[in-house]
């Protein structure tokens, strides 16, 4: 299994400024003054910021649905700007927006202004937290496939406030100062990385059939720089029509939300935020009109007026432009919101190339069945580049038969007849390609990573080779200096980027470990890469613009060696394993080994972080550490057979069983 993906994903808030793509309101914001030398007022430029929510994959969750009651972007002087939400908590799955933006609002700043952080608040009533595991889990987990995790068995960390107006907050400091830019040029992402192991912990202690579920909101949030707004790809947005530009180049919308848990038939939650969309005049937007079954490319909407009236439901693929503008890439139409929303959405879970059909997973955990036609279009989204993005990569069954879509890939599909079963694909948008799990041949000309599935047929073994080393690939997100070919950094360290003409040997280098516990206890190098359709070094294919070296998350381990006074290091056991393996953490400060100490009282589970720098901490993760007792570990295979630990989670009280 690609341990990666166990429980996770995570929560992105970008803002990119100057940009004037969300309206419904920008206030929250304070307009300032400045005095000159000659006593004249200047009222400093004012710049809208969009602000939206993405995460990461997860093969073990169908449903990670959160509320998102606000947002707060911290001043430099220790004032707060709030971002208008409205007044309805905002319903969002998590599990489908892999690395996808979900733009939720606007907020207005002024240019020059510092900010060093932000404040997430989600709703934390029984039920403002859903779960619902995936079609196929990873073999062990503690849930059957498509159960919907009853509200009594999830403990949300950190809730505060009186019942039924429960809340959590989340405070990010930014790694570095966003100073608030008076043009589009930067963006500033927050990742609450759901792969995070304190992010979601199953406890299940002996004698019970069925774990609580605790979910830790605070910890798993990092600055995770982004380069380029024009590269940021957006989920598909919904909408109701409120208006079409007199000239004709202007769609306005109503952002609508599906209702999470999905019910059916879908219904929208209305986020009060207005949205201008403009037609793509130069290359034209694809056009589905549903209701009319009629297809179109248009470069303006006067051809298409009947099917975006005031109060039609649209669902729309947008990509940023420079100034900040959204352009419609794809528009799907109709009178119901149902319809634009019913064509599966999710992650591919079986590609059969024997009777050509695929299998997505829905958000209720369930397996769609999709045959693949001669005309079914495969697209893959390209947001910085327009043409490319309207162009279909591949057509028919040809596609599938040359392995070009494997189990994780994001896709969201438009079907000719949503009744017929099964449903034929009409358009496939490939939104994500994810390749992860073990890495290895690593060699200067490539690699092969393999996904291993709890199904067996789902695994892949691909040769993926690196992108061309003149293709443009983003910016050191320290030095801020243009990057080409290919990169790699750990997930610990996002910002410590190795790029340029020593990237692909230092790569090799970094993904030549393993370690073995004997028995069938043997682990590798494991990355994951979001693959490129049709870069130069493989015009017809996909390669890899960079890796993320990940720690891999072992089975619930016991203690076989406690540390030693002062010792960094310890040895553990696995269940089934014949040998012990040495586990070394550490306690340098900026680097040191993320702890945390679970605590089960009866059916009260607490969850602490502790900074090991501290010697108090540092001492109380040494008792945990008893020979005898349970612990989970998340760490990168070194060369010499060790393990280095990224995460430790310690248990006291009851001890798990799993």
């Amino acid at each position: 299994m690609n341990k990666r993906k166990q429980f996770g994903w995570s929560l992105t808030v970008v803002m990119a400024a100057g940009l004037v793509a969300c309206g419904g309101g920008g206030g929250g914001s304070t307009t300032t003054t400045a005095t000159s030398p000659t006593s004249s007022t200047a009222t400093p430029q004012s710049v809208t910021v969009p602000v939206m929510l993405s995460d990461a994959t997860s093969d073990d969750w169908a449903t990670i649905g959160v509320k998102v009651l606000g947002i707060a972007l911290t001043k430099s002087d220790g004032t707060s700007v709030t971002v208008p939400l409205g007044s309805t908590a905002l319903p969002l799955n998590l599990a489908q927006l892999d690395q996808l933006g979900e733009l939720l609002s606007g907020v207005t700043l002024n240019a020059g202004d510092t900010y060093t952080g932000a404040t997430l608040t989600l709703s934390a009533n029984p039920g403002d937290v859903s779960l619902i595991t995936s079609a196929d889990p990873e073999a062990g987990f503690p849930e059957a496939a498509s159960t919907a995790v009853d509200s009594s068995r999830i403990d949300i960390q950190g809730a505060t406030g009186a019942s039924g107006a429960k809340q959590v907050t989340v405070s990010v400091t930014f790694a570095t100062p966003l100073v608030v830019p008076s043009t589009p040029t930067t963006a500033l992402n927050l990742e609450v990385d759901l792969s995070h192991p304190a992010f979601l912990t199953a406890h299940l202690k002996v004698g019970e059939t069925q774990p609580i579920w605790v979910v830790n909101f605070n910890g798993p949030v990092k600055h995770v720089p982004v380069s380029d707004l024009r590269r940021v790809l957006l989920r598909d947005s919904y909408g109701k029509v409120t208006a079409v530009s007199s000239d004709n180049l202007t769609l306005t919308i109503d952002k609508q939300l599906p209702t999470s848990p999905v019910v059916s038939p879908e219904t929208a939650v209305d986020t009060g935020k207005s949205v201008p969309i403009k037609v793509d005049a130069t290359n034209g937007t694809l056009f589905y009109d549903l209701d009319g079954k009629k297809d179109s490319t248009i470069k303006d909407f006067s051809s298409v007026s009947a099917a975006l009236a005031a109060g039609n439901f649209v669902r729309v693929a947008t990509r940023y432009q420079q100034d900040g503008s959204l352009v419609a890439t794809r528009i799907w139409a109709s009178s119901q919101f149902n319809t634009v929303w019913i064509s599966p959405e999710g992650h591919v879970l079986r590609v059969n190339t024997n009777n050509n059909q695929i299998l997505v997973a829905d958000e209720n955990g369930k397996p769609v069945r999709l045959q693949i036609a001669a005309t079914t279009q495969f697209f893959f989204r390209t947001p910085d580049n327009a043409l490319s993005d309207t162009t279909p990569i591949g057509t028919g069954t040809a596609f599938l038969a040359a392995n070009n879509l494997v189990r994780g890939f994001k896709v969201h599909t438009q079907v000719v007849d949503p009744t017929a079963s099964p449903m034929v694909a009409k358009t496939i948008d490939i939104e994500t390609a994810d390749y992860s799990g073990r890495l290895s041949s690593v060699t200067n000309a490539g690699f092969i990573v393999s996904g291993n599935f709890n199904t067996a047929g789902d695994d892949y073994n691909v040769n993926m080779a690196y992108i061309s080393s003149a293709t443009a690939n983003g910016t050191d997100p320290v030095s801020g200096a243009a990057l080409t070919g290919f990169k790699f950094w750990y997930e610990s360290f996002p910002t410590l980027v190795d790029s340029g003409a020593n990237a692909v040997s230092d790569f090799t280098k970094a993904t030549g470990g393993s370690v073995s516990f004997g028995g069938n206890y043997q682990f590798y190098a494991q990355g994951a890469t979001y693959a490129r359709w049709g870069d130069p070094a493989q015009t017809n294919g996909w390669s890899a613009p960079w890796v993320v070296v990940q720690p891999v998350g072992l089975p619930l381990a016991t203690v076989s060696t406690a540390p030693a006074a002062n010792a960094t290091s310890f040895a553990v056991t696995v269940a089934g394993g014949t040998q012990p393996v040495t586990v070394n953490f550490s306690t340098t400060p900026g680097s040191a080994t993320l702890v945390y100490a679970v605590d089960r009282s009866n059916d009260t589970v607490t969850i602490t972080p502790e900074d090991i720098t501290n010697s108090t901490n540092l001492a109380a993760l040494v008792a945990g550490l008893a020979q005898g007792n349970k612990v989970k570990i998340s760490a990168v295979p070194q060369s010499d057979g060790t393990l280095k630990a990224y995460a430790l989670t310690y248990y006291t009280g009851t001890q798990p069983e799993r």
